[in-house]
């Protein structure tokens, strides 16, 4: 079991899954969700027409289409609205349905961007300490095989709170 933090592009990545943080119809949008649906062709709009969106904090997957990971398990993350609506439970959950789905699938490899912290605005460093201690979490207690998570960022500062969070809590990361 292991957590990586890297800097980078998502839809690069040859893992046996990535996320998407998705908005709630699943069918594309800006960010990363734009990216990964560009990345991964048409195909990928077609088959999430047919999935009737999602819920924040739900998870549904789709096959990857023409990206190296084999897999997308979109997720939809809160929107930030200071903390006190839920954001922190709901985030959570994006997180745990999202490793559910891999664990469900057997997947060995997945790859997260950070959740509801661009267009969603929820604050990278309350997005990072939710994210690496679920992730955590999981590992130790609901992982029965060996799987491996990378944290994927986009930016060096994202990355930098990512790896000061890890530090901070003392979770075990590679880079």
């Amino acid at each position: 079991m292991s957590i990586k933090i890297i800097q980078g592009d998502i839809t690069k990545l040859s893992v046996d899954a990535i996320v998407n943080a998705a908005n709630p119809s699943l069918l594309g949008g800006g960010g990363v969700d734009g990216a990964i649906h560009r990345a991964a062709g048409p195909k990928l709009l077609e088959e999430c027409k047919s999935l009737g969106g999602a819920n924040p904090g739900q998870a549904k997957i789709t096959h990857g289409y023409d990206l190296p990971a084999r897999w997308v398990i979109h997720t939809v993350g809160p929107l930030w609205r200071g903390g006190k609506e839920g954001e922190p439970i709901i985030l959570k959950r994006c997180y745990e349905n999202s490793l559910c789905i891999a664990r469900s699938y057997e997947l060995r490899s997945i790859a997260f961007p950070s959740i509801s912290t661009g267009a969603y605005g929820y604050p990278i460093e309350e997005a990072s300490e939710i994210a690496l201690s679920t992730i955590e979490w999981f590992l130790e207690n609901c992982a029965y095989y060996e799987m491996e998570v990378i944290c994927v960022l986009h930016n060096k500062r994202d990355y930098e709170v990512y790896i000061q969070t890890a530090k901070i809590l003392g979770i075990d990361y590679e880079v």
